[in-house]
C-alpha cells in the first residue's frame, strides 16, 4: 500500500475578536482545508443548556446532559458545522444570553472532556471529504486539542480595537471580561502555546493577517495552487 497524502493541520488560538475566525475562513477558501470553528461548538452547547434549563453551576444537570447529546458533523462549502441530534444550531447561538454564559459552561472541564474527542475526531471528517488539511479556531487548539498540529498560530490584539471591532459585528459582549474568564480557567486555559507564531492584529488589516499566515500554510502545501 502507497503512504498515506500528506495532511496539513493548521492551529489557530485567540481571544475574541483577534481576526482568527476571519483568518481561518479565509485560509479555508483559499486552501483545500476544511475550517472547524470551536467557538461555535461551546457557544451551541452553551444554547443548549439554556434550552434546557441548565446552569453552568449545577454540575450534576450539566453531566447528565451532556450524556444525553448526540453529535454529528455537517460538511458545508468547506466549513464544518456541528450538529446536535441532527439539526446544525442557528443565529440562537449568537443571542446576549449565551454570549453571557459561553465562557462559564467551557470552563467545565466536563464540557471540555466532552468535546475534546469531537474536536479531534473532525480530522476524519476532513479526510473522508477529500481536504488536504484541516484548520480548527479556538483557545486550546495548539495547546490542548492538537499541540502537534503542523502549524500553530495565537493571534492577539489591543482590548480597545477588539472591542471596536466586536461592536462593529454587532455583538455586545465584554472581550476583556471573556479574556479573564477564558484566561483564568483551570482547564484549558487561553494561552499563547510554547512555539506557536505570535501574531498581533492589532494595527493589522485582515488582508495583512491573512497573507502573513497564508504565506506558512503555502509553504507545507506548494503544490496546491
Amino acid at each position: 500500500m502507497g503512504a498515506s497524502p500528506p495532511f496539513l493541520l493548521v492551529a489557530i488560538d485567540g481571544g475574541a475578536a483577534s481576526g482568527k475566525s476571519s483568518t481561518a475562513r479565509a485560509l479555508a477558501a483559499r486552501f483545500p482545508l476544511l475550517h472547524v470553528d470551536t467557538g461555535a461548538h461551546y457557544r451551541a452547547i452553551t444554547a443548549e443548556m439554556l434550552r434546557r434549563g441548565v446552569t453552568p453551576g449545577d454540575g450534576p444537570a450539566v453531566e447528565s446532559a451532556l450524556a444525553g447529546l448526540r453529535l454529528g458533523t455537517r460538511v458545508s462549502g468547506s466549513a464544518a458545522q456541528m450538529e446536535i441530534a441532527g439539526k446544525v444550531p442557528g443565529d440562537e447561538i449568537r443571542a446576549p444570553e449565551v454570549n453571557a454564559a459561553v465562557s462559564h459552561f467551557a470552563a467545565l472541564p466536563a464540557v471540555r472532556t466532552a468535546l475534546l474527542h469531537y474536536q479531534r475526531s473532525q480530522v476524519e471528517v476532513a479526510r473522508a471529504h477529500g481536504f488536504k488539511g484541516l484548520v480548527m479556531e479556538g483557545r486550546d487548539i495548539g495547546s490542548v486539542i492538537f499541540p502537534g498540529a503542523d502549524l500553530r498560530f495565537f493571534l492577539h490584539a489591543d482590548p480597545v480595537e477588539r472591542a471596536r471591532r466586536r461592536a462593529q459585528e454587532g455583538q455586545q459582549d465584554s472581550v476583556a471580561e471573556r479574556d479573564r474568564l477564558d484566561s483564568s480557567r483551570k482547564t484549558a486555559p487561553l494561552t499563547c502555546p510554547p512555539g506557536a507564531i505570535d501574531i498581533d492584529s492589532t494595527h493589522l488589516n485582515l488582508d495583512q493577517v491573512v497573507a502573513r499566515v497564508a504565506a506558512e500554510v503555502a509553504a507545507r502545501l506548494p503544490h496546491v495552487p
